[in-house]
């Protein structure tokens, strides 16, 4: 769920820098966005809600603060995989829920896929071109689109913002690695299927069912809209606390209200697309999820962390270290009683009560315990229990111990990718 949830806007990206982990060689060999730091923390006022005035735009959001994560359920023509839905943007509107567009013309980049590639971020780009789809336009049309009209008008992304020497066009880097990073975060087609709402032609739904299960799913309430009687697009709000280079997505319920009318709204569903693997789910109301059942073991994941107070704070990158940067895929080979797991780096394990993975890492079997909110928990020697020496927060990366003996405790949901 994302009740109380500080989602950090940390990067995509795996570089961890050598500072931080002696396994970790040059940075230009990773994301070089992944390495840039605002310097500005996130002990200070989420956006839309100071007291003061805030004079420095580059740690505080403003004018636009209140934060729209956009995302489309195209059926006519059908775009994207058909389980699920994909991303239309990122918009800052203003805290009244006005907005201003395409903010600084001089800075509107075309050649995004190059743009995305000279920087090391191939991985998104590739993601993007799976989940973010126009259904009129080139994909880079419709990105170009987005960036120039919304991401111009983030007051923390102008390049006066970015460290002295930074490419040209990082910022525009940073603005759709986030997108990315924060869609990850927001699994509407699964959350609909956790409380038994799937594209049908068969039946029709009432506003109240939507919102409901979105609400019980991730403890927010999003803005709806329909095309018609047709669903067609959802917005999740959030205010931002400090930088969007670095800097934590705070979940809010929507100021506006749904423009779907409150009964006969139909969620068709999608054809002629793939179907991607949306992880083990929870069932609600007498549906299944998309894909698997409850409690299965998948064959490739992104393992995410708990905290204590049940906020999701990034994850596992492939050296098996914490952190808020783009997580690293495992693949996991057994079943959920006992299955090994490898990184891209090599083998994972726990030596001396240190979870690692690489060349050197002696192979070792970990079990998989279904969680109390649905969620696959990794355990090792039983144990779901982990934990670490701090938070990871942009590059800052922290070793991830078994147990809870250090200062910071989570758990680590295996989530299907």
């Amino acid at each position: 769920m994302l009740t109380s949830l500080l989602l950090s806007s940390g990067l995509l990206g795996t570089a961890l820098g050598a500072a931080f982990n002696p396994h970790v060689g040059t940075s230009s060999l990773f994301e070089r966005s992944a390495l840039v730091s605002s310097g500005c923390g996130t002990s200070g006022p989420a956006s839309c809600h100071n007291t003061t005035r805030e004079t420095n735009l580059c740690c505080f959001e403003s004018p636009g603060g209140l934060l729209l994560q956009t995302q489309f359920w195209d059926t006519n023509p059908s775009t994207g995989p058909v389980n699920s839905w994909t991303i239309h943007g990122l918009w800052p509107d203003h805290c009244d829920t006005t907005f201003s567009e395409n903010c600084d013309s001089s800075r509107d980049y075309t050649g995004l896929s190059t743009l995305l590639k000279n920087n090391g971020a191939t991985d998104t780009l590739n993601f993007m071109n799976t989940f973010w789809i126009s259904d009129d336009e080139s994909n880079e049309d419709f990105w170009e689109h987005e960036w120039s009209t919304h991401g111009t008008c983030y007051s923390t992304l102008k390049p006066s913002c970015l460290p002295s020497g930074s490419p040209k066009g990082l910022e525009a880097v940073i603005f759709f690695e986030n997108v990315v990073n924060l869609f990850q975060t927001l699994p509407t087609y699964t959350w609909l299927a956790n409380e038994g709402i799937t594209p049908t032609t068969s039946k029709t739904f009432t506003l109240s069912q939507l919102t409901s299960a979105l609400k019980s799913q991730s403890g927010f309430t999003p803005m709806l809209t329909c095309d018609s009687s047709t669903l067609s697009q959802i917005a999740w709000y959030f205010n931002l606390k400090g930088s969007l280079i670095d800097g934590e997505f705070v979940p809010i319920d929507s100021p506006e209200s749904s423009s779907c009318p409150s009964s006969g709204i139909k969620y068709p569903p999608k054809s002629g697309g793939s179907t991607v693997s949306t992880g083990p789910t929870s069932t609600g109301g007498g549906g299944s999820g998309p894909t698997g059942s409850p409690g299965s073991l998948p064959s490739k994941a992104t393992i995410h962390a708990i905290t204590s107070s049940g906020s999701t704070v990034g994850g596992l990158l492939s050296l098996g270290t914490w952190s808020t940067q783009t997580l690293a895929t495992y693949t996991l080979s057994g079943s959920t009683s006992s299955f090994t797991m490898i990184s891209s780096k090599g083998n994972c394990g726990v030596s001396g009560g240190q979870f690692a993975c690489g060349s050197g890492v002696s192979q070792t079997t970990f079990s998989a315990v279904q969680g109390s909110g649905g969620q696959l928990l990794l355990a090792s020697g039983g144990s779901t229990s982990w934990s670490s020496d701090g938070v990871p927060s942009g590059s800052t990366v922290f070793t991830v111990f078994t147990g809870s003996s250090h200062a910071d405790d989570y758990q680590l949901s295996i989530v299907s990718s």
